[in-house]
């Protein structure tokens, strides 16, 4: 059976819109993105979602603690579900808020060490990188992602030329969906079946030419 894990943040979780602070729902498991992949993929390709709110790429959480930090804990995650077809990753928008304070450059840079420190585990695992939607400064989360619109400048450019150094796929989730602006950070449920469905044809195409 080919296995695929999905790596990412409250979006791959299946966050619902934040319309306050403190608030933690989430869709059904059909309605999430990575479900709608697997639905669409078929019963020979297992999907594992391994999405978490508030992870970030490398860094630790100052404010929101947990295991947040996406470099730590990736070996583990990788490891006890090998073996692997394709790791699916998408992170970068928790990066964005204030309280880490880092460019759009170093976001890529740490999407390139996770790639890397992937392949350090499973050597030759197929990877696609997925450049976020960018965020809003809107609604309930507006304070905690402050400056985020412009920080994330260049993010998508950036991520496409890490995918092209490491040999990764890449795709471009604004080419798809956008985010809400009830909080400026997560998907309408619309969302996450649209995209899921392109995910499931890119991924499917992907597998078949054997990249």
């Amino acid at each position: 059976m080919t296995t695929i894990l999905v790596y990412g943040d409250s979006n791959s979780h299946g966050t619902i819109l934040l319309q306050r602070l403190g608030q933690a729902v989430r869709f059904a498991p059909q309605h999430r993105w990575p479900a709608v992949m697997a639905d669409r993929l078929g019963p020979e390709i297992r999907v594992i979602d391994e999405g978490l709110p508030g992870r970030t790429t490398v860094h630790d959480d100052p404010i929101e603690g947990g295991a947040r930090n996406g470099l730590a804990v990736l070996p583990a995650v990788l490891l006890s579900h090998a073996p692997l077809d394709l790791l699916v990753l998408m992170l970068g928008t928790n990066d964005l808020k204030s309280r880490f304070s880092i460019t759009a450059w170093e976001i890529a840079r740490a999407i390139e060490r996770l790639v890397v420190t992937a392949r350090t585990e499973l050597p030759g695992l197929d990877i696609i990188i997925i450049a976020p939607a960018p965020v809003r400064e809107v609604g309930s989360l507006q304070d905690v992602f402050v400056g985020a619109e412009a920080r994330q400048s260049g993010l998508t450019a950036h991520l496409a030329r890490v995918a092209e150094t490491q040999g990764c796929g890449f795709v471009d989730a604004s080419t798809h969906i956008e985010v809400s602006m009830v909080d400026g950070v997560h998907w309408e449920a619309p969302a996450h079946v649209s995209f899921g469905t392109s995910m499931a044809d890119l991924v499917a195409a992907r597998l078949k030419s054997g990249t």
